[in-house]
């Protein structure tokens, strides 16, 4: 399929899809004899679980090393089950993190109004005037 195709297959701009190439979180397609681009049936693959992994928070690099990991010829269901437990625990981390300042937020809003006046102020420059 061409660019255009796998770009419509897949709900990715041609543009993304030039990106993930160039940057290297794809692998450059075959081309065929008069130059064009191929991509084959696993490229409907690798893009969707990019497109899935950046729904769950995954960040470009992070999707390139595990693609990368995915392609060796030695990876084991064990290492990708190890990589999935590692970022469920980055998530509960960051949950806890969230959370935490959702807690300060709600403090925040029972600061009586004289304290939050003298915060506000604390902020403000007086200007002089030459």
């Amino acid at each position: 399929m061409t660019r255009g195709q796998l770009a419509k297959r897949t709900g990715v701009s041609m543009a993304t899809l030039r990106y993930y190439e160039d940057s290297g979180i794809l692998p450059a397609p075959h081309r065929s004899a008069n130059g064009y681009r191929v991509y084959t049936d696993d490229y409907l693959v690798k893009v969707k679980f990019i497109k899935g992994a950046q729904t769950l928070g995954y960040s470009l690099k992070e999707i390139q090393e595990t693609l990368e990991l995915l392609s060796n010829e030695h990876m084991e269901k064990e290492t990708l089950k190890a990589l999935v437990r590692e970022r469920i625990a980055d998530i509960e981390k960051h949950i806890g993190h969230l959370k935490e300042m959702q807690q300060h937020l709600a403090t925040l809003l029972h600061t009586p109004e004289e304290e939050i006046d003298s915060y506000i102020q604390s902020f403000r420059v007086s200007r002089k005037e030459p």
